[in-house]
């Protein structure tokens, strides 16, 4: 098989349709949100505002946040050491996920780092705890998940990550149950804090 040529054929489809994606080098500027400096393809570079990025309230570069980022990364260094369940289990994380319950009035909260891990884990394993589970999901999902709340880190709180909040149960038999949780190294130390500390600045 010739796969060079099956991948130019895929490549050129998406050219001819117009949905090819570009991925433009920039760089933000600290402190001047929502403004970034574009290196363009020929080596220059240029100011411009960025409107299309999910940091809508430019959490990602409050004072406050950066403290947390620098303290944190002072303490415990880059990379969470692995999975959850092994040895990447930290208080930087265990602190977001009180003020994640705190934040929705629910017992617990269970952090991932990306909202396909989150829902592929969740959605997972939830019919092996509810036999005959039937799931049902519509346009206005989004507006529906009282049980379980589905939430992500990488907009209003500038950072990224994903997390549902539910009963300390069911937090605990997604822990033990899911593959997405148990297979996944965590978040960075550092992010755990920046985003605790994002979170606890907007509930003031």
């Amino acid at each position: 098989m010739n796969y060079d040529d099956h991948i130019n054929k895929a490549l050129n489809r998406l050219h001819e349709e117009g949905r090819y994606r570009v991925f433009r080098n920039i760089c933000r500027k600290n402190q001047q949100f929502p403004r970034a400096i574009w290196t363009k393809p020929d080596g220059g570079s240029k100011e411009i505002v960025v409107w299309c990025g999910n940091d809508y309230l430019g959490m990602g570069q409050q004072p406050v946040v950066l403290d947390a980022l620098k303290n944190a990364a002072d303490k415990a260094g880059a990379g969470s050491g692995g999975t959850r369940n092994i040895s990447g289990h930290t208080c930087f994380q265990d602190n977001l996920e009180m003020e994640l319950a705190d934040l929705h009035n629910k017992e617990r909260a269970v952090l991932f780092t990306s909202a396909y891990n989150a829902n592929q884990a969740t959605l997972s394993v939830l019919p092996k705890l509810f036999p005959g589970l039937i799931i049902l999901s519509y346009e206005l999902n989004l507006a529906c998940r009282i049980d379980i709340i589905n939430g992500t880190l990488a907009k209003a709180y500038g950072v990224m990550g994903r997390y549902i909040a539910k009963s300390e149960r069911l937090a605990d038999a997604i822990r033990s149950y899911a593959p997405g949780f148990i297979f996944t190294t965590s978040l960075p130390p550092a992010i755990a804090a920046v985003a605790a500390a994002s979170v606890a600045y907007l509930k003031t």
